[in-house]
């Protein structure tokens, strides 16, 4: 199963990596990083344990997932972005903070999903505030299309959760209309609900707070 083949449904961001982030790379990802492959990743083995796991879609400079990660030590994350330098960010700071419960894909989310997870493995997916493709023309590169969809519904084990976030309430619409029309998923509380207290407010949610855009949370169960 592959989801969005055709178009890229993120713009690659430019930044400088820093000397600390460059070590980190360099010294961390044999120890912290998802192992390069093309087969079913063995998620106990990847962690050392039999636990629930959950897929992180993109997590900026790593904040967020580092403060949930150390809140939740009884899951398993695994934290995928295509952003070098954040990338490098998030593997200096689990090991500072001596996280045994995060690896890192330094790569696309969406693609490690639809390659390399087992069907019904996981017990939940984030996807906070993706590209939000604002302009019309650009809506078909979103990631949360049917595609998508079927594709979280086949890997989520039965009850779990798929949790988006946007600050676009067109693209929050979007996503409660594609989620609720895969077979496989159902929408909690049929909508949008305002962020749960334990979801850390993210740098990308200030900002559009601070431009006035209205925040959605956004939770789908595997029925």
């Amino acid at each position: 199963m592959t989801v969005n083949s055709a178009p890229q449904t993120y713009k690659l961001r430019r930044g400088r990596i820093t000397p600390g982030q460059a070590l980190a790379l360099g010294t961390l990802a044999d120890r912290f990083a998802v192992p390069e492959g093309d087969g079913p990743i063995d998620l106990a083995a990847l962690f050392g344990r039999e636990a629930p796991v959950v897929l992180e879609i993109g997590f900026g400079m790593g904040g967020t997932t580092l403060e949930m990660a150390q809140a939740d030590p009884g899951t398993d994350l695994i934290a995928a972005d295509v952003h070098t330098p954040g990338v490098g960010a998030l593997l200096r700071g689990v090991h500072e903070r001596e996280l045994a419960n995060v690896r890192v894909h330094n790569g696309d989310g969406a693609k490690l999903l639809a390659q390399r997870i087992p069907s019904g493995s996981l017990a939940g997916i984030r996807l906070y505030f993706p590209d939000p493709w604002p302009k019309a023309r650009h809506h078909k590169r979103r990631l949360v299309d049917a595609g998508f969809a079927a594709l979280v519904a086949d890997r989520l084990a039965p009850g779990g959760r798929l949790h988006c976030a946007t600050d676009w309430e067109h693209y929050a619409q979007q996503m409660v209309a594609v989620l609720s029309a895969e077979p496989g998923l159902e929408v909690e509380h049929g909508g949008p609900v305002e962020r749960p207290e334990w979801r850390p407010v993210t740098k990308y949610e200030a900002r559009g707070r601070d431009r006035g855009h209205a925040v959605a949370d956004i939770f789908a169960v595997r029925s």
